[in-house]
């Protein structure tokens, strides 16, 4: 059997969807803190079992009869370690034969400070004696994607990447490569750098912009303090605006660039081009 865990999140849930074209509905496990909030995977046939990251006790009990499990991060920034060492540990007292892990692109040398939970969730791997594979997942283009209605009203993008170049994909293309790395064989010591086939700048995000919408949008980039500032004045909370901000100056020191093409190799396609993402955005 295949666990996800966060099965109800947004790559959670594409995750299952792919699976469920390969694999039967029976031979899958959704993990998650509320059940109800994916009934209709149970009632497609996953068994639908509940466990947040912080119970072990329910987590060992939702893992049983596991034999691969996709960890996919904790999306409570500060509190991942904590909550992956509970993941790891029951999945060892469950018996699960391996793990995959979405990490972040080329963590190990990654400039944002996003980096450091996953590096300890990695050496958390290393030490439970769990054969593992690393999904190491760039960015979402979705990220961008959520300062298109504020962008076009505005006529600016901001934000703190200058000219480096973010090498993003889909959601979905990353929801791709997860459900096959988990119906391969062979996959224990794989590292994947998975990310987009082709960089951008968001210069290049907003002229694409202009050219979809017809309405002029222009990059202005930020000093670090500036964009979370702006970022808190939208209403974002600050830990999440910190994120951002660092995750931006991260990505103009080529943090968020990759030329490996992992994620179309894995996924036997090329990833999803900016241009349609932004059509679907607009």
């Amino acid at each position: 059997m295949i666990a996800i865990t966060g099965a109800s999140g947004q790559l959670g849930q594409l995750v299952v969807e792919e699976l469920l074209n390969t694999v039967a509905a029976n031979q899958l496990v959704a993990i998650v803190r509320n059940p109800a909030k994916i009934k209709s995977f149970a009632d497609r046939g996953v068994q639908v079992r509940a466990a947040s990251y912080e119970d072990k006790a329910a987590l060992v009990q939702a893992l049983t009869g596991v034999e691969k499990l996709l960890l996919i991060s904790s999306s409570e920034v500060g509190q991942r370690a904590i909550q992956h060492r509970n993941v790891i540990d029951a999945a060892k007292e469950a018996g699960v034969k391996l793990i995959a892990y979405t990490s972040l692109l080329h963590a190990d040398s990654s400039p944002l400070g996003l980096a450091d939970e996953h590096i300890a969730t990695e050496a958390m791997l290393k030490q439970s004696g769990i054969p593992f594979v690393l999904l190491r997942n760039g960015w979402y283009t979705e990220n961008y994607l959520a300062s298109v209605p504020p962008a076009l009203q505005h006529g600016v993008f901001i934000g703190s990447t200058g000219e480096g170049k973010i090498a993003a994909a889909a959601r979905a293309d990353y929801a791709a490569a997860a459900a096959k790395v988990m119906t391969l064989d062979n996959q224990a010591g794989k590292v994947y750098e998975l990310a987009g086939d082709h960089g951008w700048t968001l210069s290049e995000l907003t002229a694409e912009l202009t050219k979809q919408s017809g309405k002029t949008v222009v990059y202005q980039n930020l000093p670090e303090d500036d964009f979370k500032a702006a970022l808190l004045g939208a209403g974002l909370p600050e830990g999440l605006a910190a994120m951002l901000a660092n995750s931006d100056v991260g990505a103009s020191k080529g943090g968020l660039f990759d030329d490996s093409h992992h994620l179309s190799a894995l996924i036997g396609r090329p990833t999803t081009p900016l241009a349609e993402s932004i059509r679907a955005a607009l």
